[in-house]
């Protein structure tokens, strides 16, 4: 099985050590195992928003939302405005949060593969496997995988929530306690994937690394060069004796650190939390019936699915910036548009009915919103700082990503509900106007990545007319750190 596969040649940097590129039955099959770590992220954020929908749920924790529902008088903007109530959705990133704040020591202390075994740590272990594992051509398609899981997830999720919100009073409970299904799968997959060669080496343990990129390669490819070639980088790495949480802050790590920041906490800015999480509640609130509600949301996670097919498709052709700004373009004018539709339906004071044809405007503008998040935003996020972070500030670095991730996830969806109830229709104006400006940002300082290798990503730094400032020749990458603060 080794020897099945595709043959290229990466060309798309002259600092790029010209090796045949082998895409093995191996690889494709660690880096699915690897990417099913987004069931479980996913299938908790799909849960959620369905089951808040569910009247016996509602009935049993948040008898005074059945009430509101109720009242005709009821401002439909502010129903389901509770911090309790979405107190249950997002405390799920506290715990995401608490957890990346040590996720950096673990992943890099027991390797890749040991967190992935772990469990607790996935969401950062994961997106770092990937990029570790793929070669550079496919690097953006794998990385893609975790998004594509993730988003599966979600669909699951919302399809269960669907069917046991036809059971007898318990089919919350259900939908609760399946989220030991992906979990279970995720664990026992990681036990039979081989850790990461650069996690492996990084850890002083060369045969095993030998031994993983023989098995990923194929017996017939001299992985020689290429291991010769992570040794070299570890060595470097190495000669930096601060630990990674310090030698992030270091002026020559400034680009890495705050694009990993910046494009963590921007995903969450997007909208997309309305999308994922509270789309049925959104639903219920423009005049939706609570089947109509997850049926919806069902067609949301379906798009959501299919767009990252496309980014798959087209992130390793196109590149990644392209995505980003055709996402970020189409997301801006589909939340500008449903700001308007609900101005004219709903306007301020929320008490009018909302008619079926805008209700349909609606979910098809959602469904822009999901797929072009699909291809850009949701995929990218998790791509681009395992790509950009070198080696010995990776783990850190990740752990950084996620952890704003997860407090901006937290804050937004800790908070949404009740800014739709305070500023109505003008929260997706709102959020159109921080994608205008994430658009541009991402325009003027994220470089292309595509195609290069990992370690001869310093060329991106040196290449690009901002952060060329801040970083070193890849020459000097072994200077004391006192002589590079």
């Amino acid at each position: 099985m080794a020897g099945d596969g595709f043959d290229s040649r990466n060309e798309s940097n002259t600092n790029v050590i010209n090796v045949t590129e082998k895409l093995t039955a191996k690889v494709v099959l660690v880096c699915i195992v690897a990417a099913s770590a987004g069931l479980i992220f996913g299938y908790d954020i799909g849960v959620s928003g369905g089951v808040t929908m569910m009247e016996p749920f509602l009935r049993e924790f948040f008898p005074f939302i059945l009430k509101r529902m109720a009242d005709a008088s009821q401002n439909q903007y502010c129903i389901f405005d509770s911090q309790i109530l979405t107190a249950f959705t997002s405390s799920l990133y506290i715990a995401g949060l608490s957890a990346s704040l040590i996720a950096g020591r673990v992943t890099t202390s027991i390797g890749r593969k040991g967190t992935l075994v772990v469990g607790g740590l996935i969401f950062l272990a994961a997106p770092i496997y990937l990029s570790e594992m793929a070669p550079p051509k496919w690097r953006g398609t794998f990385s893609t995988a975790f998004q594509f899981f993730l988003s599966l997830g979600v669909l699951i999720a919302t399809l269960l929530n669907f069917f046991t919100a036809q059971l007898d009073g318990n089919g919350w409970r259900f939908s609760l306690g399946c989220a030991a299904v992906p979990a279970s799968i995720m664990t026992l997959g990681a036990i039979f994937i081989p850790d990461t060669p650069s996690s492996l080496i990084q850890r002083g343990k060369v045969s095993l690394a030998r031994q993983s990129l023989t098995q990923l390669r194929g017996v017939e490819f001299d992985t020689e060069a290429e291991l010769n070639n992570i040794i070299s980088y570890n060595e470097a790495a190495k000669a930096l004796t601060l630990e990674p949480y310090k030698k992030i802050l270091l002026r020559k790590y400034r680009p890495h650190l705050i694009l990993t920041v910046a494009i963590s906490s921007f995903q969450q800015l997007t909208g997309i939390n309305m999308i994922a999480f509270y789309a049925p509640v959104l639903f219920r609130s423009i005049g939706f019936g609570s089947n109509s509600a997850l049926i919806g949301a069902i067609i949301l996670g379906a798009i959501n699915l299919g767009s990252t097919f496309v980014s798959a498709i087209m992130v390793d052709r196109y590149g990644r910036k392209f995505l980003f700004l055709e996402g970020g373009t189409q997301i801006f004018v589909s939340q500008a548009a449903i700001a308007l539709l609900m101005a004219l339906e709903l306007g301020t004071a929320g008490t009018e009915p909302f008619s079926k044809g805008a209700a349909i405007g609606v979910l098809i503008l959602m469904c822009s919103i999901s797929a072009a998040f699909g291809w850009s935003w949701g995929p990218l996020t998790w791509l681009i700082p395992s790509e950009i972070l070198p080696m010995e500030v990776r783990p850190a670095g990740q752990g950084i990503c996620m952890a704003f991730n997860f407090g901006t996830t937290f804050l937004v969806s800790q908070t949404f509900l009740s800014v739709l109830c305070h500023l109505k229709y003008g929260v997706f104006f709102l959020y159109a106007a921080m994608v205008f400006i994430m658009t541009i940002f991402v325009a003027l300082f994220v470089p292309e990545t595509k195609g290069i290798r990992l370690d001869s990503m310093d060329t991106v730094w040196l290449r690009h007319w901002y952060w060329h400032r801040f970083v070193e020749q890849p020459s000097k990458s072994s200077m004391p750190e006192q002589q590079t603060r």
